[in-house]
C-alpha cells in the first residue's frame, strides 16, 4: 500500500485528531499551561518562520542556501521548519501524543480513505505480553515467513510508536513481496518510553522482541534487524549485548539496517547543521533521561559508539553485514561516520547510503513528504534491495 504525498489538508486532519488526544493524555490544565507559556515563543514564530522562509528561499542565493533548503521543495521547506521548531521547544509529553496510537491509526484510515482504500491489503495483529508489546505483520498468516524484519522506532526514546510509522512499515511488507520474497513479515517492537522506564528496559524489551521473532523464523539468517534514530541504536545495544552472551552468539541476524542511528547518545560530535530538524541540545537532554542514574553516559551498551573494541563488532556484526542510511546534513552523522569506518575494519560488508542534502531519518519521512513516488520510495527500495540481495 503505497499512498500519495501528505497534502495540507492531511496535515490539518492531523491537528484535528491530535487536539481531543491532548486533552485527554495530557490533560486539559497541563496542555493549557504549555501553551501559555509557549504563547510568547509561538506569536514570535509565527512572525519569524515565514521571514525565514521567504529570506532564505527568494532572497538567498542557491549556493549559499543550507543543502536541504536547495534541494527541497516548498512543502518539504515548510514541513521540517516546523518540525525543527517542535523539536526544540515541545515537551516530551505533548510529543508523545502526537505519536500515539489514538492519533496515528485515524490519521492512516483518513489517509487511505482518501485514496480509496476502506481495508488494508495487509492486516497486523498486536501482540501484548508481559514483557513484550509490538505489531505483528505477514503478508500470509497461514505460511512459514521466508523473511522477518524486525524493527525498533525512533523517537528520542521519548516519544514515538511503530503506530505512527504504520505506512512506512505496510510499505516495507509490501516492497518485499514486490522484490520476490513469498511470504515476507515484520515485527515492530513497542518499547517502553522515558520517562515510564529508563536503561536497561528497553534494552530488556528488544532482546524479548528478538527472541519472539526468533521463534517464528525458520533460521536467525531469515532475520533482518533494523531501526531508526533511537530504534536504531537499541539494534546496536542488543547486537552488542550479544557478544556477552554465548547462547546467542550463534543466533545472530543476517542482517542489520540503520536508518539514521544515534550512535553515540552524549557526544561533542553530535553537532547542529543548518539543515537538519534535531537539536543537539534536545537529544542530550532526552539521551540523559534515557540514561538514567545508575550506568555511566560511556557504557557501549547504552551508548554503542563508545565500543572501539574491534573484536566485539566483528562478533556483533550479523552474518551478511550492514546497511547504513543516513543524510549528509545529520546533527547524528559525524557518528555515524565513525561507526562504519570501524566496522569497515573488522572486514565485514558494510553498506553506505549516504544522501547528499540528506537530513535526519530522511527514508522514513520521504514516504510522506515526498513529491514524486520515485522520491518517496527510493530509501524503502534502497533498504529492500539490499535485504533480498544478502537474505535470498
Amino acid at each position: 500500500m503505497i499512498l500519495s504525498q501528505i497534502s495540507y489538508l492531511d496535515c490539518l486532519v492531523f491537528l484535528v485528531l491530535l487536539a481531543p488526544q491532548l486533552l485527554i493524555h495530557v490533560g486539559p490544565i497541563e496542555t493549557a499551561t504549555w501553551l501559555l507559556q509557549a504563547l510568547p515563543s509561538l506569536i514570535a514564530q509565527v512572525f519569524v518562520l515565514p521571514f525565514q522562509f521567504i529570506q532564505e528561499r527568494y532572497f538567498t542565493a542557491h549556493e549559499r542556501r543550507s543543502p536541504f533548503v536547495q534541494r527541497a521543495t516548498v512543502f518539504q521547506d515548510i514541513v521540517i521548519r516546523c518540525v525543527r521548531y517542535a523539536f526544540a521547544f515541545m515537551p516530551a509529553a505533548i510529543g508523545q501524543v502526537f505519536f500515539s496510537k489514538p492519533v496515528s491509526l485515524p490519521f492512516l484510515r483518513f489517509r487511505m480513505l482518501r485514496h480509496g482504500i476502506v481495508t488494508a491489503p495487509l492486516r497486523w495483529t498486536e501482540i501484548d505480553r508481559p514483557g513484550l508489546k509490538g505489531i505483528w505483520i505477514v503478508h500470509n498468516k497461514q505460511e512459514q515467513p521466508d523473511v522477518i524484519l524486525y524493527y525498533c522506532h525512533g523517537g528520542g526514546f521519548s516519544m514515538g510508536s511503530s503506530y505512527f510509522y504504520m505506512e512506512f512499515l505496510l510499505a516495507l511488507v509490501a516492497l518485499l513481496k514486490d522484490a520476490g520474497y513469498r511470504n515476507p513479515a515484520l515485527f515492530a517492537l513497542e518499547y517502553t518510553l522515558v520517562p515510564d522506564a529508563v536503561y536497561p528496559t528497553q534494552l530488556q524489551e528488544t532482546l524479548a522482541g528478538y527472541e519472539y521473532v526468533l521463534s517464528i523464523a525458520h533460521s536467525s539468517s531469515r532475520i533482518c534487524v533494523g531501526g531508526d534514530s533511537a530504534g536504531a541504536t537499541l539494534i546496536l545495544s542488543f547486537l552488542l549485548y550479544m557478544t556477552d552472551h554465548p547462547e546467542l552468539r550463534h543466533q545472530r541476524p543476517g542482517l542489520a539496517i540503520m536508518i539514521s542511528p544515534w550512535v553515540s547518545i552524549i557526544s561533542k560530535n553530535n553537532q547542529n547543521t543548518a539543515s537538519d530538524y534535531l537539536n543537539a541540545d534536545s537529544l542530550e537532554l532526552y539521551g540523559r533521561q534515557y540514561i538514567g542514574t545508575k550506568v555511566p553516559a560511556n557504557d557501549p551498551l547504552v551508548s554503542p559508539g563508545h565500543c572501539k573494541d574491534i573484536k566485539k563488532w566483528t562478533n556483533a556484526s550479523p552474518e551478511k553485514g550492514w546497511v547504513f542510511l543516513f543524510g549528509s546534513e545529520e546533527v547524528l552523522g559525524g557518528e555515524t561516520r565513525e561507526l562504519i569506518s570501524l566496522l569497515k575494519s573488522t572486514g565485514v560488508a558494510v553498506r553506505q547510503y549516504e544522501e547528499r542534502g540528506g537530513i535526519h531519518a530522511w527514508p522514513v519521512a520521504s514516504l510522506y513528504l515526498g513529491a514524486t513516488r520515485h522520491e518517496r520510495l527510493r530509501g524503502l527500495q534502497d533498504i529492500v534491495r539490499e535485504i533480498r540481495k544478502r537474505i535470498s
